[in-house]
């Protein structure tokens, strides 16, 4: 059987990771928007790679079980990226919610049932669900393990009203929800990681740098240790450590690469965090 990398969200992030781990396998990148998963398609063909275009909904559940009944019918799926989302700049709370907190944690959910022995998901997450005030243990659990029917339905997500702390409720269960889907996974012999990067330069980063928290996010780079911005290349040399056989003994966990933002933010001379 050809074993199938499956990009969710053919961003400049998946394609990476897709580009990076991908060698030999068939690569199928899906997308709400057809015309982003077939020009990622074409990129990865021309270098050498075979792929498939798809689209998917994340939000809708019907519509990831159709794009699993087409990447089981190529292979065995052996990486899921879950690289799908909207920001603070581009959707209505709404959305986000729907997209980025109940989509991902559906997404395990189905690819959970799918996913080969010996493979491995990684979902791309964000540093601003580690910048989000502290929550109580309970509600961390419950966005860990409460099914993902139940999750917009919690009291504390049903109240948000505010697109920034919508983004960062969903980036925070996205770290959760790879804990609490771990035990199940590993059953199958898979494992589930996150990455949450800072700012990486891509099409949905320059949305952040010109929209209505430019100078915000601008400032941040100034003032993280590394003094920069990320680069796409660099969250897949991470992934292809994680998903690879060197890290075979990582599950469950999130790994933050901002730069040092974050440290900055929390313990720098002009700390924010508390």
């Amino acid at each position: 059987m050809t074993d199938v990398t499956v990009v969710v969200g053919a961003g400049a992030i998946g394609q990476a990771i897709a580009r990076r781990v991908s060698s030999g396998r068939h690569v199928v990148l899906a997308d709400l928007k057809r015309d982003n998963a077939e020009q990622a398609a074409r990129v990865l063909e021309l270098a050498g790679f075979t792929t498939t275009a798809t689209t998917v909904d994340v939000s809708d559940r019907d519509s990831v079980r159709a794009l699993i009944r087409t990447v089981t019918g190529l292979g065995d799926v052996k990486l899921l990226v879950q690289a799908a989302g909207v920001s603070p700049s581009q959707a209505p709370v709404a959305t986000i919610l729907k997209v980025d907190l109940y989509g991902t944690a559906m997404l395990l959910e189905e690819f959970g049932e799918v996913i080969a022995s010996g493979g491995s998901a990684i979902v791309i997450s964000s540093q601003s669900g580690h910048r989000l005030p502290a929550l109580t243990p309970g509600q961390d659990r419950q966005l860990a393990t409460a099914p993902a029917e139940e999750l917009l339905d919690l009291p504390f997500v049903r109240e948000i009203d505010d697109t920034l702390l919508a983004y960062q409720i969903s980036k925070r269960c996205n770290s959760l929800r790879v804990r609490g889907q771990a035990p199940r996974w590993g059953r199958r012999g898979a494992r589930v990681n996150a990455i949450s990067p800072g700012i990486v330069i891509t099409p949905l980063a320059w949305d952040e740098l010109n929209g209505e928290r430019a100078a915000f996010y601008r400032d941040m780079l100034a003032r993280s240790p590394a003094g920069r911005a990320g680069t796409p290349d660099e969250i897949a040399a991470l992934a292809a450590l994680i998903a690879g056989p060197e890290g075979g003994y990582i599950t469950g966990s999130d790994f933050l690469i901002d730069g040092g933002a974050t440290a900055n933010f929390f313990h720098g001379p002009d700390a924010q965090g508390t």
